[in-house]
C-alpha cells in the first residue's frame, strides 16, 4: 500500500524559511513533487522532480523554493526561502508509481506565513 507522509509545516514570518519533507513507501516512484492549496483556491503545482533529477517550478516560487530528492529513501524535500504571505497554504506531496503510473497523495501539511 502506497503511503506518503509530509512533515515540516508550521508558522513562519514573512521572509523566513521552512523545509518540507515527504517520505513515500509502498512502491518505486518516478516523478515526485509538491502541490499546494490555499483556502478558497484550487490546488496548484509548486514543484516537481523526475527520477532523473529534472525539476519544474511554478513561476511564483522560482528562485525562492528548491525541490530535491533522495531516491534511495523515496524522500522528497522542498526548501522554501523568502516566504511570503501568499505562500500560505496546505502543501501536498505527490508521487507517481514507476510501474503503475498512478499518482498518490499525502494528507498535507499546513504552512502559514504571517507576522
Amino acid at each position: 500500500q502506497v503511503q506518503l507522509v509530509e512533515s515540516g509545516g508550521g508558522l513562519v514570518q514573512p521572509g523566513g524559511s521552512l523545509k518540507l519533507s515527504c517520505e513515500a513507501s509502498g512502491s518505486i516512484f518516478s516523478t515526485m513533487g509538491w502541490y499546494r492549496q490555499a483556502p478558497g483556491k484550487q490546488r496548484e503545482l509548486v514543484a516537481v522532480i523526475t527520477g532523473g533529477g529534472i525539476t519544474n517550478y511554478a513561476g511564483s516560487v522560482k528562485g525562492r523554493f528548491t525541490i530535491s530528492r533522495v531516491t534511495a529513501k523515496n524522500t522528497v524535500y522542498l526548501q522554501m526561502n523568502n516566504l511570503k504571505p501568499e505562500d500560505t497554504a496546505t502543501y501536498y506531496c505527490t508521487a507517481r508509481g514507476l510501474n503503475t503510473g498512478m499518482d498518490s497523495w499525502g494528507k498535507g501539511t499546513l504552512v502559514t506565513v504571517s507576522s
